[in-house]
């Protein structure tokens, strides 16, 4: 009986902890539940002044239209750039750059480690315009190489920052292990460690997906062909200078949010 209600008495003290926790959560996902419904309802309910959460009538009219404006072109230009950004970047070059650095001492460790962290000090835009003129200079703009190449640079270094960590936790006698058993050091990182940096190596390849798929001011710069630009810039090519269409930019947001939600 004494238990019983000590249980009940501190339900009743977490009750407005979780009251304030849901209320929290609420106010985040209000944003994404109303673009959802704004995309689905027509122009003339978006424009009403009356508050209206669900409107009179739906209709998929707004996804029709970004369908017809070849938007869905620009989905598969940023799955494939961001795709292959991420690959290349958590497993080919972060990957073996963050082991090196937790397993080898070597001269000049401890400057690297700080060049890679000043890298993230100062924002991307001061890049763009020295960006732009290399590339002219090597005829990447407009080329799916180019965006892919600056998206691997910008995502690099926080991402040898979180496999780091991650691989500090792993004991260092297993590389010793598959050493013994003749693995090379690109072994010892590929068929050892990781595999056993699954959840590391998810994690990381998040972060640079996400990163990658919202970049703008890159994929606006270097991608001026209209077929080969990126989810962002369609986004506010959605945007007209005198009139918007608000129901087809809340559904191409809509569309544009779904990878990253996944991810």
């Amino acid at each position: 009986m004494i238990w019983r209600e000590e249980n009940m008495s501190s339900r009743i003290r977490d009750l407005p902890v979780v009251v304030v926790t849901f209320a929290i959560i609420g106010l985040i996902l209000f944003p994404f539940f109303w673009m959802i419904i704004s995309s689905l309802k027509p122009s003339t309910d978006l424009l009403t002044r009356e508050l209206q959460l669900i409107g009179r009538q739906l209709t998929l009219e707004n996804y029709r239209g970004i369908l017809e404006a070849g938007f869905f072109r620009f989905v598969l230009n940023s799955v494939f750039m961001c795709t292959t950004a991420t690959i290349v970047c958590v497993c080919f070059i972060s990957s073996p750059a963050a082991y090196a650095i937790s397993r080898y001492h070597f001269p000049g460790r401890n400057s690297i480690l700080a060049m890679v962290g000043f890298t993230q000090m100062f924002p991307w835009v001061i890049l763009v315009t020295p960006v732009f003129m290399m590339f002219w200079a090597l005829r990447l703009v407009n080329s799916y190489l180019g965006l892919i190449i600056v998206y691997i640079a910008i995502t690099v270094p926080f991402s040898i920052y979180m496999l780091l960590g991650y691989f500090e936790t792993i004991p260092k006698v297993l590389d010793e292990a598959a050493v013994v058993d003749g693995c090379s050091p690109l072994g010892v990182i590929f068929r050892v460690i990781l595999p056993i940096s699954l959840p590391g190596l998810v994690a990381t390849s998040a972060y640079t997906f996400a990163v990658t798929w919202n970049e703008f001011v890159f994929a606006l710069t270097l991608m001026t062909q209209t077929e080969k630009k990126t989810v962002p810039v369609g986004v506010a090519n959605f945007l007209g200078q005198y009139t918007t269409d608000w129901g087809v930019v809340m559904a191409a947001s809509v569309v544009a949010t779904v990878p990253t939600v996944i991810f």
